[in-house]
């Protein structure tokens, strides 16, 4: 069995599913302050990374700009629980548009039909990119990983 840390274990079963599932990601990241602070996002995965759309408005990016490091979490709301963590570093690019990955996420989380109308509405409007590259990996399904307080 893979362990914990590996980048090996994206290819998971258990990562897969919560990878193409429309379970939104918790972006955990550092506050100006130094506070934490964890945020909801839509997300696409595109095999090496973790592309999140945000407006160039959002604090978040402030942040993300002052300390890159970031953690997000995956989880199902299902007996056995499953959850993905991964740790990584963020990187923003700024585009005069949607972001190709943001409407592949809409899309995913809306349907088919409701994604591409929302992406309508923000055509030609400023955005945010964040990639985020995984340093960093850890599952636990409850049947085969635990967390480490409850490993048997």
């Amino acid at each position: 069995m893979t362990g914990q840390g590996s980048l090996e274990l994206l290819q998971d079963p258990v990562a897969a599913a919560l990878l193409d599932s429309a379970i939104p990601a918790r972006l955990a990241y550092t506050w100006l302050d130094g506070s934490p602070r964890v945020v909801p996002v839509w997300f696409h995965w595109n095999g090496d990374q973790f592309i999140i759309g945000s407006p160039q408005n959002a604090p978040k990016l402030k942040a993300l700009a002052a300390d890159p490091r970031v953690a997000l979490t995956i989880d199902d709301n299902s007996f056995p629980h499953k959850v993905l963590l991964v740790r990584g570093r963020s990187s923003i690019e700024l585009l005069d548009d949607v972001a190709p990955e943001y409407e592949l996420s809409a899309t995913r989380y809306f349907g088919p039909a409701q994604g591409p109308a929302w992406i309508s509405r923000l055509r030609g409007k400023p955005m945010a990119r964040i990639a985020i590259t995984p340093v960093w990996v850890g599952i636990l399904d409850f049947q085969t990983r635990f967390p480490s307080a409850l490993a048997l």
